[in-house]
């Protein structure tokens, strides 16, 4: 699935911006899959869970990162969260661990 974007160059302008703002130069983005991402929350679940998704995701990452859990670069460390969260919004709102229970899974 490919995010078609129109306002690519916006959405790579404003990427520049806010990583330098928030003093982060060297974060490489690969936008489209946080837009892919973002999409197929929002569409699984709702919209409002596409920026919930993103966010909880960068932040597991950067927890996964800077802890160096496995030895984890930044890029799998995103990879790895954002494969979990697909997973999970494929059940949608309701369903999947939610339903069966967490144990198994070290939560």
């Amino acid at each position: 699935m490919t995010v078609h974007d129109d306002n690519a160059p916006d959405l790579d302008q404003w990427s520049q911006r806010l990583t330098q703002a928030l003093q982060i130069l060297d974060l490489k983005v690969d936008t489209q899959e946080v837009l892919q991402l973002a999409q197929h929350a929002s569409g699984a679940v709702s919209p409002g869970a596409g920026a919930l998704t993103t966010f909880y995701v960068g932040y597991a990452a950067a927890l996964d990162t800077a802890g160096n859990r496995a030895g984890k670069t930044p890029d799998q460390a995103v990879r790895d969260a954002a494969a979990t969260a697909r997973r999970l919004a494929a059940d949608g709102a309701h369903g999947g661990q939610d339903s069966i229970g967490w144990a198994a899974t070290g939560q």
